[in-house]
């Protein structure tokens, strides 16, 4: 698997992603957002890119130009739990990281928030008015405030799987 990163912060070219295996694939083909994906094999000729197997867009905060968030991130459906989208964020903000003091994401789920909390991303006690909650990269390894993340996420309604999921939680993953 090839990584690439398509434009900067700034912009980047469209790539257009079959929206039958991909969420957020209408999110793709706007320019004003780079692009960083995971690839197998080289872009062919047709209607979609092929050759992407997950994809994040990001772009540069409007209002703090040392921050960058990751924006979409996105899995082809029979590539989703091998943990490629966290690999891929934690890629593309290490080398945003070069260019900027801080990356940040909002979540909206737990599993996203471990995976997340995995690939180098901290809760910063902030949520978004969606109700996301915001992680940062880099950020202090506190257990009170990845324990402070799932305590949000438990006082929602949740499915069943997110329940089960959180109920065997309150160390941060390698303090288990």
């Amino acid at each position: 698997m090839e990584f690439e990163t398509l434009g900067d912060a700034t912009g980047g070219p469209s790539i257009r992603l079959d929206w039958q295996r991909f969420s957020y694939a209408g999110k793709f083909v706007m320019t004003n957002t780079g692009k960083g994906v995971f690839r197998e094999g080289r872009p062919g000729d047709g209607e979609f890119d092929e050759s992407v197997v997950a994809a994040v867009a990001f772009n540069e905060d409007r209002t703090d130009d040392r921050t960058a968030w990751l924006r979409y991130v996105t899995v082809r459906q029979d590539r989703r739990g091998e943990g490629l989208g966290a690999r891929l964020c934690e890629r593309v903000s290490g080398d945003l990281l070069d260019s900027y003091d801080r990356v940040r994401i909002a979540v909206n789920n737990p599993f996203a928030y471990e995976a997340l909390y995995k690939a180098g991303f901290g809760f910063t006690g902030e949520t978004t008015g969606i109700a996301e909650l915001v992680l940062q990269r880099p950020h202090d390894a506190d257990t009170q405030a990845y324990r402070a993340g799932l305590d949000r996420y438990r006082g929602r309604d949740l499915s069943d799987a997110e329940r089960s999921f959180l109920d065997g939680r309150s160390e941060p993953p390698g303090e288990r």
